[in-house]
């Protein structure tokens, strides 16, 4: 059996993959777009969509923590959101941990608002998931001993770091749980995977022979 080899000016190139920070903006845009389908959605049907967030220690309102993140209480909900959001997302991508931190951040923070919001209470919003990721990214540098990522997270807290005021109780219609779980969850997140990633390097660490 004989194969057809193309000359070489007419050989097809290897396609490049698109580079990391184009796939993270891409990426970024999606979910934005998808948070705005589901509003649209949920102001036609006169937000009855928001039933379906976190109900506090209802047994039937547990699987909300699937659900409230990506619900808002209206436009004006999710537009506070979107900024500080968009941003933090891109740059949780950019590192190549976005989906287990933000499996990490959604979990617990959904926990935490079951376990110690206002009793039958719903909540919806992202505003969990952006502490997590605000936190992630300010600490993962203390915990990798990476200098560059320290200074990152150092210039992230200058800029956002006032937010964080919203892990203590405040306005009653704000859920300070969310925003308190989510950020112990991003400290979490970055501990986890900085412990992960030494256990590995050391697993791979070949010793030297002595001669």
């Amino acid at each position: 059996m004989t194969s057809y080899t193309p000359p070489v000016g007419q050989q097809q190139e290897p396609r490049r993959s698109r580079p990391l920070w184009l796939r993270s903006l891409i990426t970024t845009v999606c979910i934005i777009a998808v948070l705005f389908v589901i509003e649209l959605i949920d102001a036609a049907t006169r937000y009855d969509l928001d039933q379906n967030g976190i109900v506090a220690r209802d047994v039937d309102g547990l699987d909300g923590i699937l659900w409230a993140p990506m619900l808002h209480a209206d436009w004006q909900h999710l537009l506070a959101n979107l900024m500080p959001g968009a941003v933090l997302c891109f740059l949780v991508l950019m590192t190549r941990r976005f989906l287990i931190v933000t499996a990490i951040v959604w979990i617990v923070s959904g926990l935490g608002v079951w376990l110690f919001a206002a009793p039958y209470s719903p909540t919806v919003g992202a505003s969990g998931i952006i502490f997590g990721w605000l936190t992630f990214l300010i600490v993962r540098g203390l915990f990798n001993r990476d200098l560059w990522q320290i200074l990152g997270g150092a210039v992230l807290f200058l800029i956002y770091g006032s937010i964080l005021w919203g892990v203590l109780p405040s306005d009653p219609l704000v859920s300070w749980q969310a925003h308190l779980f989510g950020a112990i969850a991003g400290v979490l997140a970055a501990w986890f995977l900085a412990s992960r990633d030494h256990k590995q390097r050391k697993r791979t660490v070949t010793p030297g022979v002595a001669s």
